[in-house]
């Protein structure tokens, strides 16, 4: 398959069925046909070996959806590229669908996937090690027990860390849950330990953007709403928005919480969090407003994982996110041209979410492949996002999005004319509603998706 299509229709072509009535990803012809028939033979069901001889050498660190997928397709398309995933735990838990850990309709376990298929499969060689340091001129990384790696670029998908909130320091008494794992079994327990009834409350706070997954803490207000009318009756929901108001499938989420779920949802826009006190269970506001809930779902502002700060990479969004060009997703950053950031750590017009990274991912392993064969970088990349959003425990909405390279994009926000991933219009659809059909599919489309990513 011709690699641009590829990376516009992977996943999407998976739950065709569902999203017909999105439009979907798609791309041009193939600038090299010779080179798009040997990719039509590439599949990801082909078993490739790791090369006797390599001809370039790529380290990619941090094994969630950007890495594994940009590792894997760097085996699959790249000439005799040995890639090296460096990764500190030897499982990847999903972000996605962990907020129903929450409702108790899935497990932790469920959301695991390992690195085995990636090592037995495409010949990937891990590393369960923690990066300490990397230095974009010599093309090396440094691990934390003195390992010194070198390659021929480095690609970067280390995730996101979060903003230190005052007064909450290292307790988990208000656990954010927005990294799967042992927060998120943490939540889940105290929403099943709290009393039920009047005044005994839930918050949950939304940082200011760019965050995580831009649906995700709204559709996890409706699931716990929902769950809430069912298990712990009289209690409500205080949603606390940083920002000016609900920022992504508007309409859906508004009815969700005025009308659906309106006797539980109290939502509050520009509710920035000043401050926490662990003690009493509260939230102070910049505005000066407390908020008091039995259950404190705390997700803080956000900004790269910090290695791309240690790395002197965080150059864009205040210093919060990495800038890259987009063709390649190669740092900005002068004299960093040799490493590649993606997923939620880079500043894009895309939004952070898994299936971007995954995308995002395909771009990039599809520009390191072609410039280490002494080409450039696909000059019209294409890429798309699925998502589903819970609205109750068994119906979801879902919305989808195409984006295509425009290098001369005029953005509305700055005046500033640049490169840019740009929203088609016609290709970019949501749901009007939700209902039972959507929430099955979406069991469908994770599938598809943490399939193409880790299998």
């Amino acid at each position: 398959m011709d690699r641009r299509i590829f990376l516009g229709s992977a996943v999407a072509s998976a739950v065709g069925a569902t999203l017909t009535a999105c439009g979907g990803g798609g791309g041009d012809t193939a600038l090299d046909p010779a080179a798009s028939m040997e990719r039509s033979r590439t599949t990801t069901t082909t078993v490739v070996n790791p090369p006797a001889s390599p001809k370039s050498r790529v380290i990619v660190i941090g094994g969630g959806m950007g890495g594994a997928t940009v590792a894997k397709y760097l085996r699959l398309w790249g000439d005799a590229i040995s890639v090296t995933l460096v990764e500190r735990m030897p499982t990847y838990t999903s972000n996605i669908m962990s907020s129903l850990v929450l409702s108790g309709q899935r497990t932790l376990s469920s959301l695991s996937y390992n690195y085995d298929t990636l090592r037995s499969k495409y010949g990937i060689t891990t590393v369960f090690g923690e990066v300490v340091g990397i230095d974009p001129v010599n093309v090396a990384v440094t691990l934390a027990d003195g390992t010194v790696l070198k390659a021929d670029r480095i690609v970067m998908a280390p995730g996101i860390s979060f903003d230190t909130v005052p007064g909450l320091g290292s307790s988990d008494k208000m656990p954010h849950a927005w990294q799967a794992g042992p927060q998120t079994a943490l939540l889940a327990s105290q929403l099943k330990a709290m009393t039920a009834g009047l005044n005994h409350n839930v918050v949950l706070t939304i940082p200011k953007t760019p965050y995580r997954c831009p649906p995700g803490p709204y559709e996890r207000a409706c699931l716990i709403a929902d769950w809430l009318k069912v298990n712990k009756p009289g209690s409500k929901l205080l949603v606390l928005d940083a920002n000016p108001g609900i920022v992504t499938e508007v309409d859906n989420f508004t009815r969700a919480f005025v009308d659906l779920h309106g006797a539980v949802v109290e939502y509050y826009p520009n509710a920035e969090i000043a401050e926490v006190s662990t003690d009493t269970m509260s939230l102070k506001t910049t505005s000066g407003a407390v908020f008091r809930g039995d259950v404190i779902n705390m997700i803080p502002r956000q900004r790269a994982g910090a290695l791309v700060a240690t790395a002197g990479l965080n150059n864009a969004t205040e210093g919060r996110f990495a800038g890259v060009n987009v063709l390649s997703y190669a740092s900005t950053v002068s004299g960093a041209g040799k490493v590649h950031i993606i997923g939620d750590a880079s500043a894009t017009t895309q939004p952070k979410a898994g299936h971007i990274a995954n995308q995002e991912a395909k771009v990039c392993a599809d520009a390191i492949s072609r410039i280490l064969s002494g080409g450039a970088p696909d000059p019209a990349p294409v890429t798309n996002s699925a998502c589903y959003s819970t609205i109750t425990m068994t119906e979801a909405s879902w919305l989808t999005a195409v984006f295509q390279y425009n290098p001369a994009w005029l953005n509305p926000a700055t005046g500033i004319t640049g490169p840019a991933m740009v929203p088609v219009a016609a290709s970019s659809a949501a749901s009007t509603g939700w209902d039972g059909d959507s929430f099955g599919e979406m069991g469908t489309w994770f599938k598809a998706l943490m399939g193409d990513s880790f299998a």
